[in-house]
């Protein structure tokens, strides 16, 4: 790219397509040599940036350096957190608990039926939806007065497509395009480190195994990573693990069912429906926001939330 991009604080809106697609470019590349561990001014120079641009890009996005960054992006790291999840969940569920995740499930509620009675509850029914950004690009939500029924990345120029799908899986609904609504409900979504205030619930539908892998994924708690295996595992159905991949890959509601957070055993991120780099986007992010606020609350005062 020649010359330097104009990156100003302004210029860095951490919930904008834009910021998010260097990001996506700074993954892809980092990902793509990761064995040759670029340097700060070889990440710069490959997104037409200054080294102190590409700092302060990643600073304002995730709150950290790029080289720390990267390092919640290695397989090493991955292996390590799968481990430390399913210990952690392993401990909670021996215990009689419901789950480090509980958290995440007090604010996140799910209400799901079949995908015929779902049908039959959405025709003429109000489905508002709308267009909006978050710090993985640009999102599409919808909602109704029940709950949020669905939630999904945009590639740039795939707005008409992306909509054309969603609304002819109810084809019998009233759909009502409402911005300002569906722009708030996602700055609630994605408040880095911090539970919405309020509840949120979802309104979804799928086979009973695919409800049953959805509400497991809500146990997994926000930087917390699991493999297929452990997935399955957790479900008591140790033999299942790709029938468990199917259903996680059928998430109707992004991010919040966090489907994000099952990768290969390996420690490899795999395929992911809207996008590799995005996917360890969340995860990278997700770490940070944790660190973060770790770090916060070690410090006199500290609240434990991201600034």
């Amino acid at each position: 790219m020649d010359g330097l991009i104009e990156l100003t604080d302004a210029g860095c809106d951490v919930q904008s397509a834009e910021t998010f697609r260097r990001i996506e470019r700074a993954i892809a590349f980092l990902r793509d040599n990761r064995h040759a561990q670029p340097a700060l001014p070889e990440l710069a120079a490959y997104l037409g940036l200054s080294a102190s641009q590409t700092q302060r890009l990643f600073s304002r996005w995730a709150g950290i350096s790029p080289k720390r960054f990267l390092q919640f992006l290695t397989v090493e790291y991955a292996k390590s957190r799968m481990r430390e999840t399913g210990d952690l969940l392993g401990l909670a569920l021996d215990s009689g608990l419901s789950g480090p995740g509980r958290l995440h499930d007090l604010f996140v509620n799910m209400e799901a039926m079949s995908p015929g009675e779902f049908k039959q509850a959405a025709a003429g029914a109000d489905i508002r939806y709308g267009f909006g950004d978050s710090p993985f690009g640009q999102a599409l939500v919808a909602f109704t007065a029940r709950g949020i029924c669905h939630l999904s990345f945009v590639a740039e120029g795939d707005e008409s497509a992306a909509l054309q799908a969603l609304t002819s899986t109810w084809s019998q609904a009233n759909w009502i395009e409402d911005t300002s609504a569906s722009g708030q409900l996602l700055k609630r979504i994605f408040a880095a480190g911090q539970p919405p205030n309020g509840n949120l619930s979802l309104w979804v539908s799928g086979t009973n195994f695919q409800i049953q892998v959805w509400r497991a994924m809500l146990q997994i708690p926000s930087a917390g990573l699991l493999s297929y295996r452990q997935l399955a595992d957790l479900l008591g159905m140790p033999k299942a693990a790709r029938a468990v991949g199917s259903a996680v890959a059928r998430n109707p509601v992004a991010f919040l069912i966090p489907c994000h957070r099952v990768l290969r055993e390996s420690g490899e991120f795999g395929i992911y429906h809207w996008g590799r780099e995005r996917k360890m986007a969340m995860c990278g992010w997700e770490s940070a926001v944790e660190e973060l606020a770790i770090n916060d609350r070690g410090r006199p005062g500290g609240a434990g939330t991201r600034a």
